[in-house]
């Protein structure tokens, strides 16, 4: 994957997690599956790196997850806006893109920094493109195209994101359509 630049690409950890997603609706109830997850007390704060190729599938694990959390509105790819904030479910969640980014002290020009202080769960797209100003991630989801679906590796970089893994059955009980 072109933007798989991970946390700790010196030592990366194996997979927590690698499961097959037959079709979008798998990659959505995946994200929906995520919603344990970011909903639990250890979450604050939690940056969470979606890489993965165009057409992957990162938007559509947000909205799925988006979706279980309760949010009914749109959710859209923040490709030209940099930044779709929502609040639902007592949560502050960010999803950004970077994926326009020509040079990372963009990030900073656009005081996108002040949303990773502020205890809100960030979801980061194209992050390599921000780098070394974005924050490492806590848990890392990488998609990538494989045949018809998906492939789905979420990796655990730090004590916060093994913590609000154990929140989650995904280790045990994967979504459905996922393998």
């Amino acid at each position: 994957m072109s933007d798989s630049h991970s946390a700790a690409d010196d030592n990366p950890p194996g997979p927590a997690l690698s499961l097959r997603l037959a079709d979008a609706a798998a990659t959505e109830a995946f994200g929906a599956s995520l919603a344990p997850v970011v909903n639990s007390e250890e979450a604050h704060g939690l940056v969470i790196w979606l890489t993965g190729d165009l057409g992957a599938g990162k938007t559509t694990t947000t909205r799925g997850l988006l979706r279980a959390l309760g949010h009914t509105g749109n959710v859209k790819s923040p490709t030209y806006t940099l930044l779709e904030p929502y609040s639902v479910s007592r949560i502050s969640l960010y999803h950004f893109d970077f994926y326009r980014f020509n040079h990372p002290d963009e990030f900073l020009d656009a005081g996108l920094d002040e949303y990773f202080s502020d205890g809100g769960i960030c979801l980061v797209e194209w992050a390599d493109k921000a780098l070394p100003y974005v924050p490492q991630p806590d848990i890392e989801l990488r998609l990538a195209v494989e045949q018809e679906g998906r492939r789905a590796e979420l990796r655990v970089f730090t004590e916060r994101g093994r913590a609000c893994l154990t929140h989650s059955s995904l280790t045990t009980n994967p979504p459905p359509d996922a393998k």
